[in-house]
């Protein structure tokens, strides 16, 4: 009978996947052993004199190396310079290492690199060491000398209570020599921290580089060093927040945003869709030599961990448009570097010349007052960074000149044309983008920071469309930037239905959010300068204190009641064989009450009490 092998009793080894070479530990990779170049040049030199000789040797001697053959050859060699001859036993053992080493050269280097003590000549100091090196590795950062005291102090005091064999003490520069011999990272970490640590000595991974345009594109924000003026009243407004969106590819600018709120989902949905949009330049006040046709649909957009983007109207945004976010870790701004050092060319090459520039470094201000020095306007500031982003910035080429960034643009438009948006896409995205909220529909409407928004197709929807206690809440989108109208999606219809202001555009039209609670905030202020406070304070105090009056008055009154009503209260409190036998009850706290007399409608009604009682009976 045929025997067959059963494949499935034989256990299957799986095999480990190797590491790749970049996240390798040192303890697991292979290194390759040292040439002759590692050694100082004297040490080479003298390393290759050796081989050369022993070749010289190889080629006349015809016997064995030995001393009869080696001798008259070393002598003729050497004739002139006979202090530097080797004994021919010392040329046999050069020979012999450069063998046994298969023909390597550093077999002939001397090994001076290895001579040396490597022993600590002072014994019996170690715990002293270790005592001092437990206070220099503090987050105080003390200094060497302030532990290499103490290590000295110790060892005397020690030695007070030793009559034979005191403990030496070694210099200064041997503690010192001894610190620096330890590990920088578990010292680091000590005195600095581990982020420090980490910074200084941990592997920083570069990212996978892109192969086409808006493949990778990097956000962020940051204050400009520049002080610009009041459009209308000309007075300073201070350092304006820049977001900016940058393609990694070709270098180019996608998108910015510009504004004096500090960093928000706002800035940056407002930038996003600034990239995602074509840009129209027509509109500027000035005439640009280029165009700017950087835009369309970016497929990873790469964020640090701001809380502006940890926003679920922006994850929503980005997932429905098919557009991947990748959050960096914490404060490791090297992992998207190429926005970080846009930001630094802004201000080195487009700032500097400008005034009512600042310094990140105030001792750069020196006597120039940048307050004082601004004159540039908002408006014209905005149209000046338009001209240097598009006719310089893009048609420059970097400082290693190795590309332009419009020209990498065009040409991994051309090779790979990334996806864009329809008209209907862009409103879409553009609705998405903006702030969410939770409105409930009223038969006016929907009221949003006082303001009201309601339209006849809203109230068509309200007639066909009955609601519940649920559904009468509706998602509503708001643009920061215009809250001429708003869209609220309607779930029986599918889709968002813009809703324009009550106000026809006279008040709203171009209003943002941010000017919009500002006026009203000035209002506020005005309708209470406008008032008689004090006036309003009195008179609610003497409702309040009329108040207290006539309850404490009513409670005086009821417990006269209650006393005439003995037999009630017996029926109330039980007074029975098997219950309590009196009606007394614990004393309360004493209250002061007010001795005037009672009104005459209060006062009837309190001598009633009794017969309202006794109707109960």
């Amino acid at each position: 009978m045929m025997d067959f092998k059963d494949e499935f009793t034989e256990s299957t080894v799986v095999k480990k996947p190797d590491t790749r070479v970049q996240y390798a530990k040192l303890d697991d990779t292979g290194l390759v052993k040292r040439d002759l170049d590692t050694f100082p040049d004297f040490l080479k030199d003298k390393a290759l004199d050796k081989y050369k000789l022993i070749s010289v040797i190889e080629l006349e001697n015809t016997g064995g190396w030995t001393q009869k053959k080696l001798d008259p050859i070393l002598d003729k060699l050497f004739a002139k310079n006979i202090e530097k001859r080797p004994n021919w036993r010392t040329v046999v053992r050069w020979r012999k290492s450069y063998i046994e080493s298969n023909g390597d050269l550093v077999s002939l280097v001397v090994k001076r690199h290895k001579m040396g003590n490597r022993k600590n000549r002072v014994k019996g100091d170690e715990v002293f060491f270790e005592q001092a090196l437990k206070r220099f590795l503090d987050a105080k950062r003390p200094k060497v000398t302030t532990a290499y005291q103490y290590y000295k102090d110790a060892i005397t005091i020690e030695n007070e209570t030793i009559v034979d064999g005191k403990i030496s003490i070694i210099s200064y520069t041997a503690f010192n020599q001894r610190i620096k011999s330890l590990p920088p990272y578990p010292i680091a970490v000590a005195r600095h921290g581990k982020f420090k640590a980490d910074q200084w000595f941990a592997y920083c991974s570069s990212h996978i580089p892109p192969t086409r345009i808006l493949e990778r594109v990097e956000i962020d924000h940051t204050p400009l060093d520049l002080i610009l003026l009041d459009d209308e009243l000309l007075i300073p407004l201070g350092r304006p927040y820049l977001t900016l969106i940058v393609d990694v590819f070709s270098n180019c600018v996608l998108g910015f945003h510009l504004s004096y709120k500090a960093p928000s989902y706002v800035s940056a949905a407002k930038a996003i869709v600034h990239a995602i949009k074509p840009k129209s330049l027509d509109t500027m006040g000035i005439a640009l030599q280029h165009d700017w046709p950087c835009y369309g649909k970016f497929e990873t957009l790469v964020v640090d961990n701001g809380a502006e983007f940890w926003s679920k109207s922006l994850d929503h945004a980005c997932l429905e448009s098919g557009i991947n976010v990748q959050y960096n870790p914490v404060r490791k701004p090297w992992l998207k570097p190429f926005v970080e050092r846009f930001f630094g060319m802004i201000n080195q090459y487009f700032l500097t010349e400008l005034p009512g520039k600042t310094f990140s470094n105030i001792l750069e201000k020196e006597d120039y007052k940048p307050e004082k020095d601004a004159i540039m306007r908002f408006s014209v500031f905005v149209e000046e960074f338009h001209r240097w982003i598009v006719d310089i910035y893009h048609q420059d080429s970097d400082s290693r000149d190795t590309r332009i960034p419009i020209k990498q643009w065009q040409h991994g438009f051309d090779v790979y044309p990334p996806l864009q948006m329809s008209l209907e896409e862009e409103e879409h995205f553009s609705v998405l983008m903006g702030i969410s909220d939770e409105r409930t529909l009223t038969r006016n409407g929907f009221k949003y920071e006082e303001l009201m928004y309601d339209s006849r197709a809203l109230a068509d929807y309200r007639k066909r469309y009955p609601q519940t206690k649920d559904s009468i809440k509706k998602l509503i989108k708001i643009d920061p930037d215009d809250l001429s109208s708003i869209h609220v999606y309607l779930q029986e219809l599918g889709g968002y239905l813009k809703v324009p202001c009550t106000d026809d555009g006279r008040y709203t039209k171009g209003l943002s959010l941010h000017e919009h609670k500002v006026i009203k905030k000035i209002n506020r202020e005005i309708v209470r300068e406008g008032k008689d406070s004090l006036g309003l304070a009195k008179a609610r105090m003497a409702i309040y204190d009329r108040v207290n009056q006539e309850q404490e008055l009513f409670n005086e009154f009821k417990a006269k009641a209650k006393l005439s009503g003995v037999k009630k209260q017996a029926q109330l409190a039980d007074i029975s064989n098997t219950g309590q036998g009196t009606i007394k009850l614990e004393k309360s706290d004493t209250h002061s009450v007010i001795t005037k007399k009672p009104e005459l409608g209060i006062s009837n009604i309190l001598e009633n009490w009794d017969e309202d009682i006794e109707g109960f009976e």
